[in-house]
């Protein structure tokens, strides 16, 4: 049963376990801030179905003009409804919902502070968890991570939720539009939602391609070269569908 209280700061609000809800502050959700929090709802569910994230692990965050959406810190994303929109401006400051925003917010924040991302996805998917615990950046072992900006690298460790962590994470993401996190899990952004997460996706490909190679023994795969990526880089710009 939730349990009225004040926090610290003397405001109002609610104890729903372990999770300190304030009031509902701000304003209220503009409808296409409505329709954006479905679509990231949809993508962190997808992050945990697809085996990216387990329990309440990584977070997802979309920017409507210069709000930010981020998924809150600690509830299951199967339990996220309509109401629970959760979001703060670029500094930080939370203007809609109750919820306290994932303890990752500074991490998309300077994702959104350096680049032109429109959404970031952040996981702690195995095999590129893995990958980052064993080299300095994922060998070029497919020319798909010239999709990517090139060859991936790796953050070096902090502390969850600390601006050291982003700092390393945006010098590995520089020129790159996905970095691994050491001993943590991995950072993508995109144009979209659905940028951000398949870009997610086709790492953690690579790492599990790298891992399963690497592990024939006596045997070394083979890697491409700088020109062979750089070729591939310029073949990447005229694909897919125009107009």
């Amino acid at each position: 049963m939730a349990e009225e209280q004040r926090d610290p700061g003397g405001v109002r609000g609610v104890r729903e376990g372990a999770q300190y809800v304030r009031e509902p502050r701000g304003r209220s959700v503009r409808p296409e801030e409505a329709h954006a929090w479905e679509a990231l709802v949809a993508t962190a569910r997808r992050t945990v179905s697809d085996g990216l994230v387990v329990g309440t692990s990584g977070n997802v965050s979309v920017r409507v003009e210069d709000t930010v959406l981020v998924t809150p810190s600690g509830v299951p994303y199967d339990r996220l409804a309509p109401d629970d929109v959760t979001g703060v401006d670029l500094d930080g400051r939370q203007v809609l919902g109750t919820l306290v925003p994932t303890s990752e917010l500074p991490m998309h924040l300077a994702v959104y502070r350096a680049t032109d991302a429109g959404a970031v996805v952040h996981t702690h998917a195995v095999h590129a968890t893995a990958v980052s615990t064993l080299v300095p950046e994922l060998p070029a072992i497919h020319y798909m991570a010239a999709a990517l900006g090139g060859a991936v690298r790796v953050a070096p460790y902090a502390t969850y939720g600390t601006d050291e962590l982003a700092e390393n994470m945006l010098h590995a993401l520089a020129d790159r539009s996905a970095c691994l996190l050491q001993n943590h899990g991995t950072l993508t952004y995109g144009t979209t939602l659905d940028q951000a997460y398949d870009r997610t996706a086709q790492l953690e490909w690579m790492c599990r391609l790298w891992l399963t190679a690497s592990s024939v023994p006596g045997l070394s795969p083979a890697l491409l070269s700088e020109a062979q990526m750089a070729e591939v880089g310029e073949r990447l710009r005229g694909y897919g569908q125009r107009g």
